[in-house]
């Protein structure tokens, strides 16, 4: 367990460095092409905020559990956003050419390679679950962080979610609770896993997993009022890829929606529900709320 007092950005960039380190060695030992895993390590190397890794682990630690036995988990779950992101980037998709300041992976290596280095990174994830080994963590425990790690990323999650986003894209205009309900699968429930992973691992009671759930359910609202606001108010120094993206590919987004100030407002809301789930669940659940200003405040 840190220590409560540590400030917020000592822990966030010492857990970033940490993510950091063992990503590196874990592409490092991936075995494959040269080309591809060029193409692999170049996206998971191009740094980024770390979010769902040190949720996961930030969960641990509010549990006084020890962060180690979570970070091959915290890293596989990295490594399946980092796909998200090569595919997202895609001309197909979000046609997008910069990525964290830097040019994006099919700019590099080209859309197939593009295409195949987020395929492998997604096998490989679940690959990493299944082979840790941690006297702390049994196999059934193995299983169920799969199972749920599955849902989340698929068709009922994240990727379902790109999926909706996109056909949403050829709607006049979705309503509110429309634009919720894709967020929740599209970001959302993989910021919820990152959370229950944690939960499970630290063998959580029903009551306190029903509340870390309900805390990440309306963080990863939060998470993506934030990014449509940011997408408006942001620079791309700051943000590391184009802002007015969203207007440009007439996407729906909670600013179009309810203006900026009343995006503002609906993050705000989604935040203090966050913060009162997480004050219910009988946990030392300060730092998750200093992550939570954090991810709700940041700017990019």
């Amino acid at each position: 367990m840190t220590p409560s007092n540590q400030p917020i950005n000592e822990f966030l960039e010492k857990t970033r460095r940490t993510v950091n380190e063992h990503l590196e060695a874990i592409t490092e030992s991936i075995k494959g092409p040269k080309t591809l895993l060029d193409a692999m390590e170049y996206s998971v190397k191009a740094g980024g905020k770390r979010v769902r890794p040190i949720l996961l682990l930030a969960t641990l630690d509010a549990f006084e559990e020890s962060l180690a036995i979570g970070l091959d988990v915290a890293c596989a779950i990295e490594l399946v956003h980092t796909y998200s992101l090569i595919h997202d980037d895609l001309p197909a998709m979000d046609d997008d050419d910069l990525r964290r300041g830097r040019p994006t992976n099919h700019k590099v290596f080209g859309e197939a390679t593009a295409i195949l280095a987020g395929d492998a990174l997604l096998t490989y994830s679940f690959e990493l679950i299944a082979s840790f080994k941690n006297e702390h963590v049994p196999d059934d425990i193995k299983v169920e962080l799969i199972r749920q790690f599955a849902h989340a990323s698929g068709a009922a999650g994240m990727v379902g979610g790109q999926s909706e986003d996109l056909i949403a894209e050829n709607k006049a205009s979705l309503s509110v609770e429309e634009l919720e309900a894709i967020h929740y699968k599209k970001t959302g429930k993989l910021i919820i896993f990152s959370v229950v992973a944690g939960a499970l691992l630290a063998r959580a009671n029903t009551e306190q997993k029903t509340n870390l759930e309900q805390f990440a359910y309306h963080l990863g609202i939060a998470f993506q009022i934030r990014d449509d606001i940011l997408d408006i108010e942001g620079d791309i120094e700051t943000i590391g890829k184009p802002v007015g993206s969203d207007d440009m590919n007439e996407k729906s987004t909670y600013p179009k929606l309810l203006s900026l100030e009343g995006a503002k407002q609906k993050l705000l809301e989604h935040s203090e529900k966050a913060i009162h789930f997480l004050e219910n669940a009988n946990i030392n659940h300060e730092r998750l709320v200093q992550i939570a200003r954090y991810i709700i405040n940041r700017d990019n």
